[in-house]
């Protein structure tokens, strides 16, 4: 994985998290992540829109500044709008993943092509403008084993819910763990857990030797 960081600026709180958003700063996997959270939590948007009536208002007041090469650029643009085609039409799936993050990975949640990385946890991983992209699916009851991270990470919950030592994670909740944050994510009893997450940067162990063989073992 490309190291680097997923952005320059320190983010622990989602509000901060929506800030990158509307300021365009976060990689594209991480802003997906944030449109499918706003997907599942309209009651958020409200939020997002007044950062971005606070950009509008900063972008207005800026002097202007002419554009090189007006014409052909104009000619690009219409160019390559004319010569897009029209979406196929697909059969009807169950829905469980937001429209963005559906078109981000290219297909739903039935036809994800899970490979087995632990007795009860499922992953399915890729590698994307710097960061490293997991979607997973973790058994009911089942425990992650502890640990702490050399970078961020970002999981959206999509279905199901963990808890950790911060509280409760549910549909379309977004836990935020870097360096600062040791946890033990649990998969709630009642169904499986299946989340979208972003990092950039791999995760350390920690906790004792027993609980680790334990949690591996599942």
């Amino acid at each position: 994985m490309t190291e680097r960081r997923m952005v320059h600026e320190h983010i622990d709180t989602i509000d901060a998290l929506m800030a990158h958003y509307v300021a365009g700063s976060l990689p594209e996997p991480a802003r997906v992540l944030v449109q499918s959270h706003l997907e599942m939590k309209p009651d958020n948007r409200s939020f997002v829109n007044g950062l971005e009536l606070l950009a509008g208002e900063a972008l207005e007041n800026a002097p202007g500044v002419a554009i090189a090469d007006r014409e052909q650029r104009l000619e690009a643009i219409f160019a390559s709008a004319s010569s897009v085609p029209p979406p196929p039409v697909a059969r009807p799936k169950l829905t469980l993943f937001p429209r963005a993050l559906r078109d981000f990975v290219g297909f739903e949640v039935e036809d994800v092509p899970w490979r087995k990385r632990l007795p009860g946890f499922k992953e399915y991983s890729l590698d994307m403008d710097g960061c490293e992209v997991n979607l997973m699916w973790i058994r009911p009851g089942r425990a992650l084993p502890a640990h702490t991270h050399k970078g961020m990470e970002l999981i959206l919950i999509l279905d199901g819910a963990f808890n950790d030592e911060r509280g409760r994670f549910g549909p379309g909740d977004i836990s935020i763990a870097d360096e600062t944050v040791d946890h033990r994510p649990v998969a709630e009893k009642d169904r499986p857990c299946i989340a979208f997450a972003v990092s950039d940067g791999p995760v350390r162990l920690t906790g004792s030797l027993r609980q680790m063989i334990g949690d591996l073992i599942g």
